[in-house]
């Protein structure tokens, strides 16, 4: 009697316990989907897929990467904010997501700092001002001579309004005082081409996606936009040490999930990062792809990591002008 009594009550018990709080300790049981705002091929993507073989291998549950690259990744971090907290939708955030679009677009369909879960950092990445290998620029003082003497004249691409792509161009504009055209393309790899063919006079993007055109020569770096010298380009000057004192571009891609998505969900997500993170192969594959390896910062870090750059990039965007309305 006394043990059919304990089994009732054992069984009672679990009734009570709402559905969700059992699916948070069988988290992952399904796909999960792993959103890239921004177009294939692009540093983004990449992280987005090094991430997804990552935690298929930890999690044992496929992670489907889907790319939705559309106006700077804010239509797809609208749709993110919306889906269901159940850890099953997450999305690769840094400061495009975080501390750009909120200070660029007048109506962006997400909060920054309310609608997503931030999860760690992965990676930092800087960018290099480039030109086609025929160009007739060998500095950026060269390039920013040319630019006093024809305003308006020069052409930058970029991979959209709002990219650190963008922003590197409207940033040397804004503290030499100069004119450029800028001309987004609908992603990183279209804007690189456009720059290597000489569609474009120079452009600013993420070293891991420049370094294969400039090691096979295709284009030259005339500077990076990190505050110290880039370990990928040693031989390459910073944008300070080119006459544009004060430059500074760094920017680093994290993963966010839900709002309001278990806490448990959320250290499950850590732990499985964290874990991918240690292993040498990985680190290998993201450095010599062109990535900066961080110290992985713990979920609530990550939430005043979030503000502080929101905060940091307002006045910065503001001075440069740059707005999509």
């Amino acid at each position: 009697m006394m043990r059919r009594r304990s089994l009732l009550l054992a069984a009672a018990g679990s009734a009570a316990v709402p559905a969700s709080a059992r699916a948070q300790g069988q988290w992952p049981t399904r796909p999960i989907t792993l959103v890239a705002p921004l177009a294939a091929g692009s540093s983004v993507d990449i992280v987005a897929r090094i991430l997804a073989e990552g935690w298929a291998a930890r999690l044992g549950q496929p992670v489907v990467v889907e790319n939705r690259p559309a106006a700077n990744g804010t239509l797809a971090l609208g749709q993110v904010a919306r889906a269901a907290p159940d850890g099953y939708t997450v999305t690769i955030t840094g400061q495009t997501a975080i501390a750009f679009n909120p200070h660029l677009y007048a109506n962006l369909p997400y909060d920054p700092l309310r609608d997503f879960a931030p999860v760690t950092r992965l990676v930092a990445v800087s960018n290099a001002l480039v030109v086609p290998r025929a160009s007739r620029f060998r500095s950026v003082a060269e390039v920013i001579a040319a630019a006093r003497a024809a305003p308006g004249r020069l052409t930058h691409s970029s991979g959209g309004v709002g990219t650190t792509h963008h922003i590197s161009g409207a940033m040397m504009a804004q503290m030499t005082g100069i004119e450029v055209t800028h001309v987004p393309y609908r992603g990183a790899p279209q804007g690189i081409i456009a720059v290597t063919t000489g569609e474009v006079d120079f452009a600013f993007f993420n070293i891991s996606t420049l370094l294969s055109g400039i090691r096979s020569g295709e284009l030259r770096a005339l500077a990076v936009t990190s505050a110290g010298r880039s370990p990928f380009l040693p031989d390459v000057p910073t944008m300070q040490e080119g006459g544009v004192a004060g430059y500074e571009m760094s920017t680093w891609i994290g993963v966010s999930t839900v709002a309001r998505t278990p806490p448990a969900v959320i250290t499950r997500m850590y732990e499985a990062t964290h874990a991918m993170m240690q292993d040498e192969a990985v680190r290998q594959r993201l450095v010599q792809i062109g990535f900066d390896l961080v110290t992985l910062t713990p979920p609530d870090e990550m939430v005043a990591l979030h503000r502080a750059e929101f905060e940091r990039w307002g006045p910065i965007l503001r001075a440069t002008g740059a707005r999509v309305d």
